[in-house]
């Protein structure tokens, strides 16, 4: 049996943040201490098994204010749907043919909950590398990091900037230039 394991790193931004949203240039760095992970593996059903931040049974009143609070209203499920989702519609739009194959996929993750170091975004990223493994799908660079973004801002309604996904898709210290006209003519910016 094939276990694919992907993960993507925290982002911190070091110069230029919030200009990667006005066509400007930002200077960012992934930081391994922090990961989401993705386990997947072929299985009968396309099943995906729920981490601890979408637990849905508790000991208390304050024990499911307290998760809220760190974890939100939807925890991780949301993000995973709607990253396999863009996936395949992006694999349809480019004609790409899937294996009739379905999946098992566990996920969790490090990143610390809302504090700006790419929490959702590392979540799908990891699961967007994952089905490219599992799928053989080789998605350039800065497409895969449009696809992510799209996932956050038109799927699920997250407003997102440009940056977190590109600098966890390239990995590492990562110059960006979002100037307006690039941008414009490539669909992405200078990396």
């Amino acid at each position: 049996m094939e276990i694919i394991r992907q993960s993507a790193f925290a982002r911190v931004g070091l110069l230029g943040n919030p200009s990667d949203g006005y066509f400007g240039k930002t200077l960012s760095i992934t930081v391994p201490n922090f990961a989401a992970s993705v386990v997947l593996y072929e299985w009968p059903e396309l099943e995906i098994m729920l981490s601890p931040q979408d637990r849905c049974q508790f000991d208390s009143l304050g024990e499911l204010v307290e998760d809220v609070r760190l974890n939100g209203l939807y925890g991780g499920l949301r993000l995973i749907k709607a990253a396999i989702k863009v996936f395949t519609e992006y694999c349809q739009q480019e004609e790409i043919q899937l294996k009739e194959r379905n999946f098992g996929l566990r996920y969790s993750t490090t990143i610390p909950r809302q504090v700006g170091m790419a929490g959702s975004s590392g979540i799908i990223t990891s699961v967007m590398r994952a089905l490219m493994d599992f799928y053989r799908v080789e998605i350039p660079k800065p497409a895969l990091a449009n696809l992510i973004l799209s996932v956050e801002t038109k799927e699920i309604g997250i407003a997102a900037g440009l940056q977190d996904r590109v600098c966890q898709v390239y990995e590492g210290l990562v110059y960006m230039d979002f100037s307006r006209d690039y941008f414009e003519a490539h669909g992405h910016g200078r990396y």
